[in-house]
């Protein structure tokens, strides 16, 4: 078996392990990254599937993402807007749909009353909220102890109010059915994006995207750090000394032994546990590890020989909790005159129409986008779902949140070190928590922690 030697050993070659990678090297520390997949990237992955160029992972970027823009502008990528000229869809819960322009539904009047007061609400509590220590909230252990469907219980008796505002958090970002996580999950998530007005306006959040696809980051990170990055070497084991944490770490892999004095994680939580330590990692861990769970997305490219809904005057932007695709966007591609359609497929539905057969399973998703966009939408020149679930390194999407009572209890030692070990991705971000500007953050942080340990 091969050995290897250096200062830190980064498990994970996605945005979080490159920027912490990059930056200890800049500040002369030895590095290697030992990434399981045989590419560059973890939940980023823009590929060509049957000649379209498709985000199968992540891909926006938003205004308020200092930490991802700044990195952009350092690899020199460009950036373009989403495009969202025209009028929106909603579809209600009779099946009627309705188009409408700016940020609320177009609703009767009482439901439009009860969602501005619920946004309201939540923006004056997402103010109170810390998103780097929610737990540190006053009420924090109350808001994390009921669900996010029953706070919305409390507040409202209007079912078409509460199910729209649960769409943006449930639906649309943890990817869980709003009773499966905590009020106060859903304010850390509306809280790292600044508020919950913020979550609401799709302008705003899925601004802009980078020009030859998001992936390019991390790729263009390992591109730079070279030989120091290993393909397809998933970590077996972690050895440590927890007596003498000074005398590092030992990561095994297949093939490979790298000797560091740190090891970063950077990798989903529900895979750290998948690692084998040598001796157990401390008992607060390993609970902590097993009360947080990935939601579940099928992300839907739709592509077509022409951006046909334009026509129509529409922005290719639609909404209904009452349909299987509960959002879709217009996902066209920069100066590509065919048109894109992403939709998306959250938590139970996508478990309903993973019972279907393939076939089955595609005509269904079609069929609800057909609703929001006519007989059209049912002919795609290409057709792909992303499927996280069924990713082995990966395992769901979009990240992982605490189930009831976990974020009060363990939030605080989610990103704590342990001896030599140090943990950093996306779903451990404060600001920006799930997105690849708090895996950027994150890496970051972590990089300079163990640079002042020494």
């Amino acid at each position: 078996m091969e050995r290897i030697d250096c200062d830190v050993v980064i498990v994970g070659a996605g945005a979080s392990g490159l920027t912490a990678a990059t930056r200890l090297k800049d500040a002369g520390r030895s590095v290697v990254v030992l990434e399981a997949r045989d590419r560059a990237g973890g939940r980023l992955w823009t590929d060509d599937i049957d000649g379209a160029m498709l985000e199968i992972g992540g891909q926006w970027v938003s205004p308020d993402q200092d930490a991802l823009i700044e990195t952009l502008d350092e690899l020199g990528l460009e950036t373009y807007p989403r495009y969202r000229e025209g009028e929106n869809i909603y579809i209600g819960p009779d099946g009627e749909l309705k188009k409408f322009e700016g940020e609320i539904f177009p609703v009767p009047r009482e439901t439009e009353e009860q969602i501005v007061s619920l946004i309201d609400e939540l923006d004056a509590l997402v103010a109170e909220i810390d998103p780097d220590r929610p737990w540190a909230h006053p009420r924090a252990k109350e808001l994390d102890e009921i669900s996010f469907a029953h706070w919305l219980e409390t507040q409202t008796d209007d079912l078409e109010a509460r199910e729209n505002i649960g769409m943006f958090i449930a639906g649309a970002m943890l990817t869980k059915p709003a009773h499966a996580f905590s009020a106060l999950q859903a304010l850390l998530m509306a809280a790292s994006a600044g508020s919950f007005s913020n979550l609401v306006d799709a302008d705003f959040i899925l601004d802009r995207r980078v020009v030859g696809g998001l992936q390019q980051v991390p790729l263009l990170l390992a591109e730079r750090l070279g030989e120091a990055v290993r393909l397809g070497q998933p970590v077996r084991t972690v050895r440590w000394a927890p007596d003498a944490p000074e005398s590092g770490v030992i990561a095994v892999t297949d093939s490979l032994e790298v000797h560091a004095k740190h090891v970063v994680l950077a990798l989903p939580p529900i895979l750290i546990s998948r690692i084998s330590y040598e001796p157990p990692l401390p008992r607060r861990q390993q609970q902590l590890h097993q009360h947080l769970s990935m939601g579940f997305v099928i992300k839907v490219h739709a592509v077509y020989e022409t951006p046909f809904w334009r026509d129509a005057g529409l922005s290719g932007t639609a909404f209904s909790p009452y349909e299987l695709v509960h959002e879709a966007y217009d996902n066209t591609n920069h100066e590509d005159p065919r048109g894109t359609l992403v939709g998306f497929v959250s938590d139970e539905e996508a478990d309903g129409v993973f019972s279907l057969t393939p076939e089955q399973r595609k005509r269904r998703i079609l069929e609800s986008l057909s609703h929001y966009f006519g007989e059209q939408a049912l002919a795609p020149v290409v057709y792909y779902e992303s499927d996280w679930g069924s990713e082995e390194w990966t395992r769901g999407a979009y990240a992982a949140s605490f189930d009831m009572g976990g974020l009060a209890r363990y939030g605080a030692d989610l990103r704590t070190p342990v001896g030599p070990i140090h943990f950093s991705c996306s779903d451990m971000a404060g600001k920006g928590y799930q997105h690849v500007d708090g895996a950027i953050r994150v890496g970051r942080d972590v990089a300079d922690e163990i640079l002042a340990s020494r």
